[in-house]
């Protein structure tokens, strides 16, 4: 019997009957006290279905949600199926990250008299970065060194660890951004984050600073691995999703792989402007205007995605 039967039999909380389809499971049904094996399983595809109380969905996790697995559970689904989204299972070790800050680094809230500090400081005024935001996620800069003339935006795991950082010229040069060479599958802000209430995905630092609650920045324009992972473990319900307006394809493709698995999602449609250059009460306001994404919504996106492509032949 293969390692994701023996898992679904102890999350359901009773034995799965195999069916002459391969890959296909009978299990007696946690959501119905009907007298026979209601809830089908392909632990291939992963798509499940009670037959009786009409639940199903398309993958395990949203399954695991609704029987409230515990995080041990999450965590060996996810080795088992390869991540969220995957259904290979080539289970991919990911090397520890080892970041340290540069050693030309300077904390912002107790240097910045020298000409690039007080230069560090403006341009951070100018994103909308607050004194206070700069001390509560410890924001520096160097003068010196492969980080010279940029501000430093530091981020920290759960147990206050720094796990990556970005590097930001103030002066806005050919290479905008210089981050450590290290794996992104990190949590962004973990140490600021409430599980316990919605979050909030952006694509930068500085989108997330000025968002303020909750947010979590991707460095990039899809979920890490190891978010994905804390999302199912926490139990997450409902999501906003901020990507800038070049990356909408990336939101609704984002949008649909989220709902699929059972949270409530919130597509924030952008203007030109990004999160950190519209500022705190602008963004907010936004957040509390922005509906639950439905399917109709979602198929309307997509259609008017695949319309702009056709128009662009």
């Amino acid at each position: 019997m293969s390692d994701i039967v023996n898992l679904l039999n102890k999350v359901i909380g009773n034995r799965g009957r195999q069916l002459k389809k391969a890959n296909e499971y009978m299990y007696w049904s946690p959501f119905t006290s009907h007298h026979k094996p209601k809830l089908q399983i392909n632990t291939q595809t992963q798509k499940w279905h009670c037959w009786v109380s009409n639940q199903g969905g398309h993958k395990l996790y949203q399954l695991f949600k609704k029987l409230k697995a515990s995080g041990e559970d999450y965590n060996e689904l996810t080795d088992l199926v390869g991540g969220f989204q995957s259904l290979s299972s080539n289970r991919e070790k990911v090397k520890e990250n080892i970041v340290r800050l540069p050693n030309e680094f300077k904390p912002l809230w107790s240097n910045g008299s020298s000409i690039i500090g007080r230069h560090s400081k403006a341009y951070l005024s100018n994103r909308n970065v607050s004194n206070g935001d700069i001390l509560r996620y410890g924001v520096g800069y160097c003068e010196e060194g492969m980080y010279a003339n940029r501000v430093i935006v530091p981020s920290f795991n759960n147990k206050g660890e720094l796990n990556y950082f970005v590097g930001r010229d103030i002066y806005n040069g050919n290479y905008k951004y210089k981050n450590p060479p290290v794996s992104k599958d990190i949590i962004g802000f973990d140490l600021f984050i409430n599980w316990n209430e919605p979050i909030i995905l952006c694509e930068g630092v500085f989108d997330a600073i000025a968002i303020k609650r909750n947010a979590i920045p991707l460095f990039g324009k899809t979920i890490p691995k190891s978010l994905m992972k804390k999302i199912y473990e926490k139990k997450v319900k409902q999501i906003y999703i901020l990507l800038d307006k070049d990356a909408v394809k990336d939101a609704i493709k984002m949008t649909d792989s989220l709902t699929k698995n059972g949270i409530r999602v919130y597509f924030v449609s952008l203007s030109e402007e990004d999160p950190s250059d519209m500022g705190f009460e602008k963004v907010i306001n936004l957040i509390k205007e922005t509906k639950q994404t439905s399917f109709s919504d979602l198929m309307r996106m997509k259609l008017n995605g695949k319309t702009r492509k056709y128009l662009e032949i």
